[in-house]
């Protein structure tokens, strides 16, 4: 009886986010150590429907850096970064789309499917859904001295999102899963970074949330501790403190731009957590770091 009590407690606990998140739409990227643990994919496929049964309209985007280096592993291809942003020739590309689009997609809506959801995989190339153009990056040489223009191949930044594709299917009760592949001008693909897909599609969603799940706790401080929030206004002063450094960096940027672009908050949590996806949205503590306006 008592287990049975603390359970309804926790439906309780929870009943203000049903009721706050009902019929708005959460932004989820998905990637890192829950896309490769059996268990962790299991409980994301299972968050996933509990959040559309509730009326709450999820849409997910993915990642697939390590299924990518794996199979160029196969084909004697060495994987080169620049910023930490894939180098993507025309080879690198079509390998790229073959896995993320072909595979992990696949496999994603497959989970999700099989677990009792109603799951629709797309890339950015459907229905012209993630606009691209290709993206300049700048290396800064001797000081006076111009940078220097790096050129990464067929790698995209996000120029427009087509809500309309997301809105149909979500009008008939399908969970988007994207594949961060985006279309150019002239007809191409190109490679995005999945954090900068689900920034993008959260905003032009106007979407009440947008979730990063990562391999770490969240932003931590000095001592290690976890900072819970940390306000847009803020981000640039704890990276300057070199508190938010490495590959958090852009993760921070990412979810402050979706910020103030209208996304009513974003949140860097866990994904090694066991419902962490859950465990944010419903409970009041909450987990990860979130950023506010």
């Amino acid at each position: 009886m008592k287990n049975s009590i603390e359970k309804a407690k926790t439906l309780i606990e929870a009943l203000p986010y049903l009721r706050k998140f009902a019929g708005k739409t959460v932004v989820i990227k998905y990637g890192g150590h829950a896309m490769v643990d059996e268990e962790l994919k299991k409980n994301f496929a299972l968050d996933i429907i509990l959040m559309q049964y509730i009326g709450i309209r999820p849409v997910v985007v993915h990642g697939g850096g390590p299924q990518i280096n794996k199979f160029l592993a196969k084909m004697d291809v060495k994987p080169s970064y620049v910023q930490g942003m894939r180098v993507t020739d025309g080879e690198t590309m079509d390998v790229v789309e073959m896995v993320l689009v072909g595979k992990v997609n696949k496999e994603i809506v497959s989970l999700i499917n099989f677990h009792g959801g109603r799951a629709v995989g797309l890339s950015g190339r459907d229905g012209d859904l993630v606009r691209a153009r290709k993206m300049q990056v700048l290396k800064e040489l001797a000081e006076n001295a111009p940078p220097e223009l790096i050129d990464l191949g067929r790698v995209g930044q996000v120029t427009e999102v087509n809500p309309q594709v997301l809105e149909t299917l979500d009008a008939q009760g399908f969970i988007p899963v994207i594949a961060p592949v985006g279309v150019g001008e002239d007809g191409q693909a190109y490679n995005i970074n999945a954090d900068l897909v689900a920034g993008a599609v959260a905003a032009h969603l106007k979407a009440a949330k947008l979730i990063l799940l990562t391999d770490v706790a969240g932003v931590l401080d000095p001592e290690g501790q976890l900072i819970s929030s940390i306000p847009v206004s803020e981000v640039e002063g704890y990276i300057k403190k070199e508190v938010v450094r490495g590959g958090m960096i852009p993760k921070v940027r990412c979810c402050c731009e979706a910020v103030a672009a209208g996304v009513g908050k974003a949140h860097i949590i866990d994904g090694r957590t066991e419902h962490a996806i859950l465990l944010e949205m419903f409970t009041e503590q909450g987990v990860g770091t979130e950023i506010v306006a």
